[in-house]
């Protein structure tokens, strides 16, 4: 395996749940897969803190289930991510900062969230 294969393998190891690759120490990449996670909810709780504060001390543990299997998007596209999974389940605290973040933002999922009116002045400037 080549030493870029072996990056590839241990990124997706940290942050998107694969296996510890061979030939790494297993406790040591888990250790810091946790880290990262945790590190992760961090930065989510600070873009998003109704999302986050609605959890409670559950936060760290429930975004961290959430984002095993989720490679890292940036902050608010996690947040928005994660609160868009979590549906009817979503506590009321986190369903209000969702509706506020829809109401002035489109985001759908893929690319990253543009300011509402933003798009259609930049396109009127293009096509003008």
């Amino acid at each position: 395996m080549s030493l870029a294969e072996q990056q590839r393998a241990l990124v997706a190891a940290l942050v998107g749940g694969a296996e510890v690759p061979a030939g790494f120490d297993a406790a040591g990449v888990l250790a810091t897969r946790t880290a990262l996670r945790r590190k992760r909810a961090g930065e989510v709780a600070r873009t998003w803190p109704l999302l986050a504060a609605s959890y409670g001390d559950a936060w760290p543990a429930t975004f961290a289930r959430w984002a095993a299997g989720q490679p890292p998007n940036g902050s608010l596209c996690d947040g928005w991510d994660f609160a868009r999974d979590a549906g009817d389940s979503l506590p009321d605290l986190a369903r209000r900062e969702l509706a506020e973040r829809e109401a002035a933002f489109d985001y759908d999922g893929v690319h990253a969230p543009v300011r509402r009116g933003r798009l259609a002045a930049w396109m009127r400037r293009r096509r003008g």
